[in-house]
């Protein structure tokens, strides 16, 4: 069994920062492409910044520059370190991951529960 748990979300006021952990356990044999998602009331889901195995990375073009996604393998965790925030970032912000568990050969796909981030004055 594999569990994604996302932590670090809050309220803060426009233009502050807060950082985003995403970290997988139970029985993973290897990690590859780890996404955040997010998801405003009335909107559909959206890709937000993801990371490769190898470290490659992709922005939406309404986070770049601000936000910055990385990992760390050692701990099955990634982070997204969100700056600059505005109020259209308010969502629900989820992380997914790539991952094949111990005894098997096929990749699945595995989601959080989502934290919540509020920017308001």
């Amino acid at each position: 069994q594999v569990q994604l748990v996302e932590s670090g979300g809050g309220l803060v006021q426009p233009g502050g920062s807060l950082r985003l952990s995403c970290t997988a356990s139970g029985s993973i044999f290897n990690i590859y492409d780890m996404t955040w998602y997010r998801q405003a009331p009335g909107n559909q889901r959206e890709s937000v910044a993801s990371i490769t195995r190898g470290g490659n990375t992709n922005y939406a073009n309404t986070v770049k520059g601000r936000f910055t996604i990385s990992r760390d393998h050692a701990k099955n965790t990634a982070y997204l370190q969100m700056n600059s925030l505005k109020p259209e970032d308010t969502a629900i912000y989820y992380c997914s991951a790539e991952i094949i568990r111990i005894g098997t050969s096929t990749r699945s796909e595995y989601w959080g529960q989502g934290t919540q981030v509020t920017v308001s004055s």
